[in-house]
Parts: structure tokens; C-alpha cells; sequence
């Protein structure tokens, strides 16, 4: 499985575990439906979270332990 598939696959899945549409996730995350489409049917070949999995490779981590750090907890990311 690649990692755009993985993606997409997640995305549906805590769709369908929340119970909501992909407008719904458009409204409540501000990202723009079409850029939520495009990762589910996997035609971005490149976004940010690939870059930061590669980046992650290059530091030879996972993205789970790359995101680890208190730095991402929601209060305190700003935007």
C-alpha cells in the first residue's frame, strides 16, 4: 500500500467511524472540500504530509513519533 493510498483509506475510515460526510469535514477542519477529495482519490502525488514522511524517514522515525512532541498539542498550535 502506498502512503497517498494509506491516506485516503484512514480519511474514509474516520469518516465513516464520526459519521460525517466530507462536506461536513470541509466545514469543521476549513479545508477546502476539493482538497479533501483530491487525497481520497489519490490524485495529489505530493502533499505536505508526504514531504514531512519523508523527512521523517530521512531522521528514521515514523510520523507517529515525529508528531509526538508537545509542540502539536492543540493548544499550542495558533492556526
Amino acid at each position: 500500500m502506498t502512503f497517498n493510498e494509506a491516506l485516503a483509506e484512514r480519511i474514509n475510515e474516520l469518516l465513516s467511524e464520526k459519521g460525517i460526510t466530507q462536506y461536513r469535514l470541509s466545514i469543521n477542519s476549513g479545508v477546502a472540500a476539493q482538497s479533501i477529495d483530491h487525497i481520497r482519490q489519490q490524485r495529489n502525488q505530493t502533499n505536505a504530509v508526504n514531504i514531512i514522511f519523508q523527512i521523517a524517514q530521512g531522521l528514521g522515525m515514523t510520523l507517529k513519533e515525529f508528531f509526538d512532541s508537545p509542540l502539536f498539542d492543540l493548544e499550542n498550535i495558533t492556526d
